[in-house]
């Protein structure tokens, strides 16, 4: 097993309602949920799935190979409306979407995802998008890498690091995952090393792959490619990420967003949503026990109506 999946069971019992339906696994990884639902369906389902990462893409495109119910995009999942067009798909009855990272991408070395390994300082899913991690280290001011550091892994001593790392540029370039490392372990606490370490490198990795961004073009596609009755279902791993989740789902599901005091609504807000899981769904203690990097996994369900 290269990745196990997180809440496998909570994930498929909320998604699938519709043994004929149609799903969308938004991030299929290396197959595991994609593969409970492939069981839970029906001859007549469906399921499409997207992945940006090669290496996943490969696998699971020859894991299924046999099944005719599945499909799967390399390219990220914000392109759900693209992907609904090509495969003639008016709406979905499910759409799940895993936003952590796998384990065989934290632990790959040549993608430079890990900081306990000297590789490449890339960070990209896809390795043919957009600029690397060392790209931006070398090219942006002191402000711009504090402000990515601080935003996205709320790390508080994102100003010393910032300007740790523009001026050891200066002298060589920052290509390699140990000359960061060795940056943070210069200037932090011994005891606070490991978490600062992680702090980083997940702030650039969602940077660098503009995470943020397209969860939530994701979320405003997905909402309208729902039937009624369908279910969306996303597990987070960060607050940043969860809280971009749960406001939209919370949005979604008012009729009113006018101010408090107005004598009658103006605003024309349509209620989109029903909340399924009113609290996030967490691992148990056993299934945390098993694997280490389920303790921060929170499951949110809403279905449309």
């Amino acid at each position: 097993m290269i990745h196990t999946p997180i809440l496998l069971k909570e994930c498929v019992d909320f998604l699938t309602t519709e043994v004929d339906g149609t799903y969308f696994d938004a991030t299929a990884g290396f197959g595991g949920h994609s593969t409970e639902i492939l069981y839970r369906i029906s001859s007549k389902g469906r399921l499409i799935a997207t992945d940006k990462d090669q290496s996943a893409f490969d696998y699971c495109k020859q894991k299924f190979v046999d099944d005719k119910r599945y499909c799967i995009y390399n390219t990220s999942f914000k392109n759900i409306d693209t992907i609904s067009k090509i495969e003639f798909i008016e709406k979905f009855d499910g759409i799940f979407a895993d936003l952590g990272v796998s384990s065989f991408q934290l632990d790959n070395v040549e993608a430079g995802f890990t900081f306990r390994e000297d590789s490449s300082l890339d960070l990209r899913m896809n390795r043919q998008d957009g600029f690397t991690a060392s790209d931006f280290l070398n090219d942006s001011s002191a402000e711009a890498i504090a402000k990515v550091l601080f935003e996205f892994g709320e790390e508080k001593n994102s100003r010393a690091i910032a300007r740790k790392i523009v001026e050891l540029r200066l002298k060589e370039k920052i290509a390699r995952t140990f000359q960061l490392r060795k940056i943070i372990e210069e200037i932090t606490p011994e005891r606070f090393v490991t978490k600062s370490l992680a702090r980083v490198f997940q702030a650039l990795r969602i940077y660098v792959n503009d995470e943020l961004g397209e969860l939530k073009e994701f979320l405003d596609k997905s909402v309208e490619l729902l039937s009624e009755s369908g279910r969306i279902a996303v597990l987070t791993f960060h607050s940043l990420e969860d809280r971009i989740v749960k406001e939209k789902f919370k949005y979604e599901s008012l009729s009113c967003v006018c101010p408090p005091g107005t004598p009658i609504c103006i605003c024309g807000k349509q209620k989109k949503l029903k909340l399924i899981t009113s609290k996030p769904v967490v691992p148990s203690e056993i299934e945390i026990e098993n694997n280490r990097r389920a303790r921060s996994a929170k499951l949110r369900v809403a279905e449309r109506v």
